[in-house]
């Protein structure tokens, strides 16, 4: 079972920036995983993709946070990262890492991920 864990939401104001982090304990080889993604939810809405890198650094992005948001990935420290910046209100929401070590194109579909962390909460207040 692959665990996944989240790093580095929090609270803050509009326009502000955070940095959320994914790492996979144990995994030294995570960076040649096929998918790796972000995901939110926010308070009664359904889970959507945010951000995906695929196995060779290809990356895409919802629209919502296209020019905002920077999915990359540190191969030498097997983590993912996603970077976000001019944060706004409708981001607050629960950020969730998502996985698939074996098939996948990094895309922002749920069924093409089967590891899920347990979530981050990002909080911004306008």
């Amino acid at each position: 079972q692959v665990q996944l864990v989240e790093s580095g939401g929090g609270s803050v104001q509009a326009g502000g920036s955070l940095r959320l982090t994914c790492a996979a304990p144990g995994y030294t080889y995570s960076r040649y995983w096929s998918s790796m993604g972000w995901f939110r939810q926010a308070p009664g809405k359904e889970r959507e993709g945010v951000a995906a890198i695929d196995r060779d650094g290809s990356t895409r992005y919802a629209d919502s946070v296209k020019g905002r948001f920077t999915i990359s990935k540190d191969n030498a420290k097997n983590t993912l990262y996603l970077q976000m910046n001019s944060l706004k209100p409708e981001d607050t929401a629960m950020y969730y890492c998502a996985a698939n070590p074996y098939r996948g194109s990094g895309t922002l579909e749920i069924y093409e991920y089967d590891y899920w962390g347990q979530g981050t909460q990002v909080t911004v207040s306008s």
